[in-house]
């Protein structure tokens, strides 16, 4: 569980958060959602420790994130798999090569220990057999499949998604959003992705956060969504020509 109380930042003299208050369950797909500049890759960078707050509070469990030591911090980096939005692989390694770096890095282990788990992950992920291949050689799919893996080899109790269907053609975002869903129910994971996908809002959005100009003002999930009466997320929802003609009809 992340739990957020009284999130506020500022740069200079913008506020970019202004007292953010939301909970984080485990088993769900939880959304940040929002505009461009609504403050949302500022929250998430913010959550992993990469941003440091000028108010309130955030909990990683019952552990505040401001008053952990070095030690404690260090324990919760092994505990976050971070999905990049460009899958940020090492060009230059094959797949096992990227997927074993996290591991060597944080949980070194016998060789064989290793590979059994790289191959896992890359099984549970459809990618069994690709180990040998380099990032050049996938497909944009696959790379973020690929990512996927390399998230969960450290077996996270919390996953960060930055915009992970960016870029994909609309089939394949569906596989990637179903790919997370499913491994965050399997493992019970504290899944946070940060979207304006509204497909992917729709699709698996157990938990959303709706921020405009740096503040919360719509939470919910996705059998909520469309009947909100907030209007900036309405036009954020509805943005597509196909789902106002749906909203006018179903109205």
């Amino acid at each position: 569980m992340i739990r957020l109380q009284g999130i506020s930042k500022k740069f200079g003299d913008k506020a970019v958060l202004e007292d953010i208050h939301a909970t984080f369950l485990p088993g769900k797909v939880n959304m940040v959602i929002g505009a461009s500049g609504s403050g949302k890759s500022v929250l998430m960078k913010t959550m992993v420790g990469l941003v440091k707050p000028d108010a309130g509070q955030l909990f990683y469990q019952n552990l505040e994130l401001g008053e952990m030591d070095v030690d404690q911090r260090n324990e919760l980096r092994q505990k976050i798999g971070m999905l990049f939005q460009s899958a940020a692989l090492f060009d230059s390694l094959t797949v096992l090569d990227n997927l074993l770096f996290p591991l060597r890095m944080f949980r070194p282990a016998p060789k064989a220990e290793m590979q059994e788990r790289v191959a896992y992950c890359l099984e549970r992920v459809g990618l069994a057999g690709t180990e040998n291949l380099f990032p050049s050689e996938l497909s944009g799919g696959m790379k973020k499949r690929v990512g996927i893996a390399r998230a969960i080899v450290l077996e996270p109790q919390f996953l960060f998604c930055d915009e992970p269907n960016s870029g994909l053609d609309p089939k394949t975002s569906i596989r990637i959003d179903h790919l997370i869903q499913d491994i965050t129910n399997e493992f019970q994971i504290t899944t946070i992705v940060n979207t304006h996908d509204m497909n992917s809002v729709l699709e698996c959005g157990d938990h959303i956060v709706f921020l405009y100009k740096g503040r919360k003002t719509w939470e919910g999930d996705r059998r909520l969504i469309l009947n909100s009466d907030n209007e900036p997320l309405n036009e954020l929802v509805y943005a597509s020509r196909f789902l106002q003609q749906f909203r006018e009809k179903a109205s």
